[in-house]
Order: C-alpha cells, then structure tokens, then sequence
C-alpha cells in the first residue's frame, strides 16, 4: 500500500519540532534563567553595580538579554506554525542559533578558565557543537517542499 506521507507533511512535522523545541527553551529563559547566563558575552552585557566597565556594546544586562531571547525564541516557535511566516522564521532562527555561536564560545573560554568547573566544561563542551545541527535543521526549513 502506497504511503500518502508527503514531503510537505514531512516539513510541516519538523517545523512542528522545532517549534516545541523554541517554546520548551524559551520557557525555560523564565524558569531557571541562571542556565542561559553564561552564554551571553560579558560584552554586550551592561554592569550597573559599577564592578566593571561597560563594553562598547553593553546595551541590557545579562537577564535582559536572557530575558529577551527567551521572547524571540518564543515569537519564532510562533512563526514557525504559520506557514506563511515560516520561511522567514525559519531563517531569522537560523541567523539566531549562528549568534548564539559567540556566546557558546565564550562560555566554552571561561569554563576552561581558572574559574571554570569540571561541570561548566562539561556542559559547554556539549552545549557548542549542538549549534551545527540546530542551524542546519532551522535552515532546511526555509524552503517549501511541494506536496
């Protein structure tokens, strides 16, 4: 018997995924916020407490811009299941997981620092490579497939 599972049907389940993947993360930004911070540069992260200088581009604190990729990553999963919106969610999550990169690389450089842990190096030695995979699927779902 001929399957009736179509490439359409195909894409639609793992924009589906993804979807509940960015709303299971972006839920987590609010839940336990601490697991995000790390990621984020000391760069673009203001400092009010007057600790240390502010980098050039400091324009939130570090649970503003937890905060806010939460918020995006929430307003994608959205996009994502709307399928006239999807293309353009799709490549805008692409373009955010690519970003993410030089967080994940920099709390990969602190975890192997002398204040990293054998926890921290653990987690950001996985969390980095996971990247590749995220934006290569987001990326495949730019393109409608025909039924």
């Amino acid at each position: 018997m001929p399957s009736r599972w179509s490439g359409r049907d195909t894409q639609t389940l793992s924009a589906l995924a993804m979807s509940a993947l960015l709303f299971a993360s972006a839920g987590k930004h609010f839940r336990d916020p601490a697991f995000f911070g790390p990621v984020v540069p000391d760069l673009i992260c203001r400092d009010d407490s007057g600790e240390q200088p502010n980098g050039p581009l400091a324009a939130l604190s570090r649970d503003e811009w937890v905060a806010l990729s939460g918020l995006l990553e929430a307003g994608a999963a959205v996009g994502l299941l709307v399928p006239a919106a999807r293309r353009a969610a799709a490549g805008g999550i692409a373009v955010m997981f690519t970003l993410f990169l030089a967080g994940h690389l920099d709390a990969l450089r602190k975890a192997y620092g002398p204040d990293g842990t054998p926890g921290q190096r653990r987690v950001h030695t996985l969390r980095l490579p996971l990247q590749a995979p995220l934006i290569a699927w987001a990326w495949s779902l730019r393109n409608p497939v025909r039924a």
